[in-house]
């Protein structure tokens, strides 16, 4: 069996670059494959290239790695792209955050969900459909393996607007699961678990010891209820103090969770998310703890500390042990493996089009559930119905994720603003969501489907 060739684009960001090409290496069915690392700006793809050599150099060179700016020498022969790239992230983040919330938008984050999340959804729908055009035009049997928030927004508008063979990966299912293990106190490679919903929406449906076979929902739901997880006015603090300095600022992500203990004990579900992303698709969350951290900020510091460490890696002369890092909790590169090799293989989460996966989820809406990959592709699991009410809420987020695919694929405005009228976390006034939409539209014109002029002639569709 030939090796595969893998692209990965966008390749010079470091939220996924480094911790992609350190799996395949660490793959042993993927040795010998070509990784072609592509970026549109020269100088951060040539950063991750070295950081990349330095890392296949150390595990003993199993894979060719290659850089390439030129997007027909980056995609001829690809039989996988991983894609995850955006631009402008931050400085769009800021805008998606404050500006919605300055007209009286409720939203917690902005990314994914809330007034702020139709632009960013807007954006990086026009950025995929570009590299998806890519793809069709020079390697179009290619198996396209898609990370660009809003997932379940860009997953949709890929199966709507093109043709490629494609799943939507996102790793809060496994980092749910490890935060479980560690809450209570057992290792998580001991715990087997079953999610559904939408991306950044699933709750724990199956949680069982793998070695006592204990269900361990109970012990989870109890957990929860203990006076520990309260966040009373004290814990709250202490969380908004961590919030200028990274390392403490990932901690509170994880363990900060009061709307996370609220879901537990008012609805007895149990989120996979923590609350910075379950609570943009809540109309009540803002009510929920006293503190809501930006987390544009936090993401921004803690990404320029991974930006400050992989530089630091990649040219320090210290003996650091890179080949001693591991496999990751990402589970795309085992998806290529089992694709390419025929092996079948369990994932925990994968972002498909719902064909009956999901019974009380609307037809062909895209939904994360449980898969097994091997060469005939991804089986998603069956799931018993959502409960409630969260199959409420995941009902009112599905006509904006249309209409926003909608106002993408056509270039047509008014969809996008019927989605920003919709919302649960949008202003409650239609002036004022107008004013925003047109705002946002003059600032990211150059980055949306629809461009300059929009502002004022969007009617809802």
């Amino acid at each position: 069996m030939k090796s595969p060739q893998i692209t990965f684009v966008g390749a010079g960001g470091l939220s996924f670059g480094p911790t992609m090409v350190n799996d395949v290496l660490h793959t042993p069915e993927l040795a010998g494959a070509r990784l072609v690392l592509h970026d549109i700006d020269a100088a951060r793809l040539a950063r991750a290239h070295h950081f990349a050599a330095r890392l296949n150099a150390a595990n003993g060179s199993p894979v060719l790695l290659d850089q390439e700016i030129d997007p027909a020498r980056a995609f001829e022969g690809a039989d996988f792209v991983i894609s995850s790239a955006e631009h402008g992230r931050f400085r769009y983040w800021w805008q998606d955050y404050e500006v919605p919330r300055r007209y009286g938008s409720t939203q917690v984050n902005g990314e994914n969900g809330g007034p702020g999340a139709v632009f960013h959804s807007l954006r990086s729908i026009k950025n995929t459909l570009g590299i998806c055009a890519s793809i069709e035009k020079y390697c179009p049997d290619a198996f396209l393996v898609n990370l660009s928030n809003p997932m379940s927004r860009v997953t949709l508008a890929i199966n709507e607007g093109t043709s490629i063979r494609n799943v939507g990966m996102c790793h809060e299912m496994p980092i749910g699961i490890q935060r479980i293990g560690w809450l209570l106190r057992m290792r998580p490679s001991r715990i087997a678990a079953r999610a559904s919903g939408i991306n950044h929406f699933t709750f724990f449906t199956e949680m069982v010891d793998r070695e006592t076979g204990e269900d361990l929902l109970p012990r989870v739901k109890a957990l929860f209820r203990r006076r520990a997880f309260d966040f009373g006015p004290f814990v709250s603090r202490l969380a908004r103090a961590s919030e200028s300095r990274p390392v403490l600022a990932m901690l509170a992500d994880q363990l900060y969770s009061p709307l996370v203990a609220h879901m537990v004990r008012v609805h007895d579900v149990v989120p996979c998310s923590v609350d910075s992303h379950i609570g943009e698709y809540l109309p009540f969350a803002h009510e929920i703890g006293s503190h809501h951290p930006a987390h544009v900020g936090q993401f921004e510091r803690i990404d320029k500390v991974f930006e400050r460490l992989t530089i630091w890696l990649s040219e320090t002369s210290l003996p650091v042990p890179l080949r001693r890092m591991g496999h990751s909790l990402e589970e795309v590169i085992p998806i290529i493996a089992s694709l390419w090799t025929g092996r079948p293989r369990r994932v925990v989460a994968v972002n498909v089009p719902n064909r009956g996966h999901l019974p009380n989820v609307a037809e062909g809406a895209i939904v994360e559930v449980g898969a097994t990959v091997d060469g005939d592709g991804i089986h998603p699991d069956a799931m018993p119905p959502v409960a409630e009410p969260i199959a409420g809420h995941i009902d009112a987020q599905l006509p904006l994720q249309e209409w926003i695919v909608e106002s993408a694929l056509t270039g047509d405005p008014g969809p996008a603003l019927r989605a920003v009228l919709e919302d649960p976390a949008s202003p409650p006034d239609e002036n004022a969501c107008r004013a925003l939409f047109d705002e946002m539209v003059a600032l990211q014109a150059d980055e949306l489907p629809f461009g300059a002029g929009a502002e004022g002639r969007g009617q809802p569709g």
